[in-house]
């Protein structure tokens, strides 16, 4: 029986003919939606499409439209320019009469009922312009002073992540609206995250807690029990003070509206380390740095006697004090005028207190503490030193520190020489290795005090200078706080003075300083 000659292949044409680099090197620079399409397409587009979305990202821009239903979809087309799998989202905005639930429900339509999400309002923003790709620190009150002649301002910077290797969740801190003590649960708030972080990772302290603080809420209790209750490993950064609204991944945390039995004192983003998480994914690392603008000035004091007072605006706490050593009780005005004195130009005053407190979280054994609280400095009459919030006690002892554009400047400076360290160590170890399992940077976070910006420093940008010097190319969000939290560094300034007991104290709750969280990945090494 003769044979059928074999009939020639048809050559490959069109996309079916790239060859896989080609193809994901075209896929990943796809918007989201087009790439949803794309994986669909055949199989082996369908595991290219896999691989891109399993890689870490951080996508993030900002818009100054005046619209706000504009502004919103031009960040959000600008995040999802390029495919990415929406694992957590942070969305700040700036300007008056913001209505922050029109923003949450368009950003859990557009990136998914499962993606935890918080919407802020900020006192400035820093990022990249969705429009122009400028990067700008953006200032409320320069905003506002911009906006004016338009009658209206809206701005709001979008920042979404996904780091592999990590799961996240949104925890709030809860408060009842009847009931007759009206206290934030905070010993459930600090167990919900342990819980949390021990069912994802095996460990009560997550890697990562990104947090934004009620603004009529006090925060120092609340951040006295989670540096007690995390591992020194836990990185905490974010916004002491903000009007924010959350979605939570899980529904039954979802608790804000009017028509709820709790109202959200705080909410957190925690990042808690996957134990199950596959062979072939690497693993993300945070790496934080703070920048103090602040320094001391003036003798140690020691309070001799406190008395809290309940305004119509704040918690306010009248002290008397003396020096260290000495046996005379000083008036608060005298006080104030002896540090005056002492500087060249007046400033915003504060005071650090050095605490020891025991601490106990539900019905654990308590614990001793140690920390540094930052009060700022109201007045002062012929008999008390008048002082913001409470946690005061007497025999605690202070310093008083004053707001410094040269110290911070020198701190900026510092933090953009330990990143190009950093980086100089990632290069060098990977011409060990070869180039295998080598670093690569994510992005970056930067939680700056509204008191800094141009203003404060005489000239622009000097905040994001530590990302734009050493990664420039790299994506980073930031926001102005009215407080900025901040845990996992001592005090920065502690050697300008001899005080042991306060260099050793932890600080979690600062001011005029900027708090920087570097993302990086290390490649799991390849299977041979």
């Amino acid at each position: 029986m003769e044979k059928k000659p074999k009939e020639a292949r048809t050559p490959l044409t069109g996309f079916a003919s790239l060859n896989e680099d080609l193809v994901q090197n075209i896929l990943k620079r796809t918007p989201a939606s087009s790439f949803a399409s794309a994986a669909c397409v055949c199989k082996s587009w369908n595991q290219t499409c896999n691989q891109i979305l399993s890689k870490p990202k951080l996508a993030s821009a900002f818009s100054l439209n005046p619209d706000q239903k504009v502004a919103s979809q031009e960040v959000v087309n600008k995040v999802l320019s390029e495919p990415i799998r929406p694992q957590f989202a942070i969305a700040n905005v700036i300007g008056s009469g913001v209505d922050l639930s029109e923003t949450l429900n368009f950003l859990a339509a557009k990136l998914g009922s499962k993606t935890p999400i918080i919407v802020s309002c900020a006192n400035g923003i820093i990022g990249r312009d969705a429009a122009t790709d400028e990067h700008q620190e953006v200032m409320l009150e320069d905003f506002w002073a911009d906006a004016a002649s338009k009658n209206s301002g809206f701005g709001v910077l979008l920042t979404v992540g996904f780091l592999p290797g990590l799961q996240v969740e949104a925890i709030p801190l809860l408060r009842p609206r009847k009931a007759a003590s009206r206290m934030a649960l905070v010993d459930k708030f600090v167990i919900d995250i342990r819980n949390y972080a021990a069912n994802v990772s095996g460990s009560t302290s997550p890697a990562l807690v990104i947090m934004f603080g009620g603004e009529k809420a006090e925060q120092k209790p609340v951040m006295e029990k989670l540096d007690h209750a995390m591992s020194r490993e836990t990185f905490i950064a974010g916004d002491e003070r903000a009007q924010f609204l959350y979605k939570s991944g899980i529904e039954s945390r979802n608790v804000h509206g009017s028509g709820t039995e709790y109202i959200s004192d705080a909410v957190v983003l925690v990042f808690a380390r996957d134990r199950h998480r596959a062979s072939d994914v690497g693993e993300i690392q945070f790496h934080s740095a703070l920048s103090s603008g602040v320094s001391t000035i003036g003798p140690r004091y020691k309070v001799v006697s406190v008395k809290e007072i309940q305004p119509e605006t704040d918690l306010t706490t009248c002290l008397k004090a003396r020096r260290e050593g000495e046996q005379e009780i000083l008036g608060g005005q005298r006080i104030i005028d002896d540090i005056n004195n002492e500087l060249v130009n007046k400033t915003e005053l504060f005071i650090g207190v050095s605490k020891q407190r025991q601490c106990v979280i539900g019905s654990e054994n308590p614990k001793l503490s140690r920390s540094l609280a930052f009060h700022e400095v109201k007045r002062g009459d012929g008999e008390h030193l008048f002082i913001s919030g409470d946690g005061i006690g007497s025999g605690d002892y202070f310093h008083f520190y004053h707001s410094d554009p040269k110290a911070a400047l020198s701190s900026c400076s510092n933090v953009s020489k330990n990143f190009r360290n950093l980086k100089l160590d990632w290069r060098s170890c990977q011409l060990h290795a070869g180039g295998v399992g080598s670093k690569e940077v994510v992005g970056g976070l930067v939680f700056s005090c509204w008191g800094r910006g141009e203003s404060f420093f005489g000239h622009s940008n000097v905040d994001s200078s530590p990302f734009l010097d050493n990664f420039p190319g790299i994506p980073m969000a930031g926001i102005f706080c009215y407080g900025e939290v901040g845990r996992g560094f001592t005090m920065l300034n502690a050697d300008d003075h001899e005080d042991q007991e306060e260099q050793t104290s932890c600080c979690c709750l600062h001011v005029y300083s900027t708090i920087y969280v570097l993302v990086s990945y290390t490649p799991a090494p390849l299977k041979h």
